[in-house]
């Protein structure tokens, strides 16, 4: 999916707003301005606009980046969709629920000629994977557990390898990023045989100096999610593997019973399911997420993670990723 932008984000009545948060840290260039009703306590520093005044500015997309309590959406929340359709806009949605099949949205649609995006939904079918090599550099995001920093350590590498001159392109796995990306693909909801398939049609075949940098998701450790994780190895073909950590986190998230496996062990079960498709593939370095720690205890814990891996252990935020994009080249 192709989403246009410049964006119009809808961050509703309630106090977070995680998705559009993500989409107006990385891209503030393509957020025109929020929509906030009532009772929201969230505040992107963007200007507020009411779908009109947006439409009048050459907003092109109504993006819904926020979660409704409960999960269920506000039957006002579809007038608000249906207005935007009136006034022009594209509507983009990160929701469970399926707005492209509201029958007054699918109807106001087609009356104006407008599409309507649910991104944790693809709207194609894909092949099985293929293992057959092919051409370019890709780089994988992979982590010790679920909710590590994965998207924002590939959009960080983005942006280092950019700011070089190099030739490197984010590319999308879930709802935030492909908001930030503006298109990609949520692999969470594709039929598990053809994981692998959509990775390779997300990654294709490029120029011998170009890098994709590839979303992860999940954990190949994690009891519920490895599956969509060793999809996302086996059809990358990564070249380049970078470990995700939060740091002193010991178990995982929500599975208090599941320990963290030991960094090494970890590396090392990345590198062999990786080597299926790319007999090349190696684990670069790690990115930790230290932000619950304090300055000194930060540094120290990376200094001492570096010292037991043997690989470069970087904080995106704290140090950023220079030291990985090095290794790369």
């Amino acid at each position: 999916m192709k989403i246009q932008t410049p964006y119009l984000l809808f961050l509703g009545e309630g106090d977070q707003a995680k998705t559009s948060s993500g989409v107006s840290f990385w891209r503030r260039d393509v957020c025109a301005g929020q929509l906030r009703l009532p009772g929201c306590s969230v505040d992107l520093g963007l200007p507020d606009m009411s779908i009109q005044e947006a439409a009048a500015q050459g907003v092109k997309t109504f993006l819904i980046g926020v979660a409704p309590h409960g999960g269920k959406m506000p039957a006002h929340w579809v007038n608000l969709i249906l207005e935007a359709l009136a006034a022009g806009l594209d509507v983009a949605s990160g929701l469970h629920t399926r707005i492209a099949a509201i029958p007054e949205v699918i109807a106001a649609a087609a009356q104006h000629k407008r599409q309507v995006f649910d991104v944790r939904h693809p709207q194609q079918e894909f092949a099985v994977g293929s293992g057959a090599p092919r051409s370019g550099k890709r780089l994988l995001t992979v982590g010790t557990d679920c909710e590590v920093g994965k998207m924002f350590t590939s959009l960080a590498l983005e942006r280092e390898m950019k700011q070089r001159g190099m030739n490197a392109d984010f590319r999308a796995t879930g709802q935030t990023g492909i908001f930030i990306a503006g298109s990609g693909v949520s692999v969470d909801a594709v039929v598990s045989d053809f994981v692998s398939g959509a990775t390779e049609f997300l990654s294709p075949a490029n120029t011998d100096d170009h890098w994709d940098l590839i979303e992860g998701q999940g954990c190949l450790q994690h009891p519920a999610y490895a599956g969509v994780t060793l999809g996302l190895v086996h059809g990358s073909q990564a070249h380049a593997l970078v470990l995700c950590h939060k740091a002193k986190r010991t178990t995982l998230l929500g599975y208090d019973n599941f320990k963290i496996v030991p960094f090494d062990e970890c590396v090392a079960m990345y590198e062999e399911a990786a080597r299926v498709t790319n007999p090349h593939a190696k684990c670069i370095g790690m990115s930790i997420n230290t932000s619950h720690l304090q300055e000194a205890e930060a540094q120290d814990y990376l200094i001492k993670m570096e010292q037991m891996v043997g690989l470069p252990c970087v904080d995106p935020v704290r140090t950023g990723v220079v030291r990985l994009v090095d290794a790369l080249q």
